[in-house]
Parts: structure tokens; C-alpha cells; sequence
């Protein structure tokens, strides 16, 4: 599983880090931060992140 997040998208609303904190985090300056190939276990709360995101800035790809 590969996930990527389209910074230029982003607007750091975090509500993947709510959904997902072991794949998405907040830096010290706010800034978000992530796994691009997180454990396959994580699949439903990446999944969960990728509804979240109100801009739809993650991409997981499932491969």
C-alpha cells in the first residue's frame, strides 16, 4: 500500500491525523507529515483518512 497526499491540495484541517495517527502526523510547525507505505493493517484507518480529507488530497494506491 502506497499513500501519497498532494501538499498543494492540502490545508492541514488534520482530519487525517484524527483518522490515522499512526500514518499521519503534524510536525512542530504544523505542517503535515506521513508513511507513504504504511503497514497493510493500517488500511482501514488510511482508508477512513483519504473520507476524511475534505480537499481529497490523499491518494492511497492499493497496490
Amino acid at each position: 500500500m502506497r499513500v501519497s497526499v498532494d501538499m498543494t491540495l492540502c490545508q492541514t484541517h488534520a482530519q487525517c491525523v484524527f483518522a490515522a495517527p499512526e500514518v499521519f502526523s503534524l510536525d512542530e510547525d504544523d505542517e503535515l507529515v506521513y508513511d507513504t507505505a504504511p503497514e497493510h493493517t493500517e488500511r482501514p484507518a488510511v482508508e477512513e483518512a483519504v473520507r476524511a480529507c475534505p480537499v481529497q488530497a490523499i491518494v492511497l494506491d492499493r497496490a
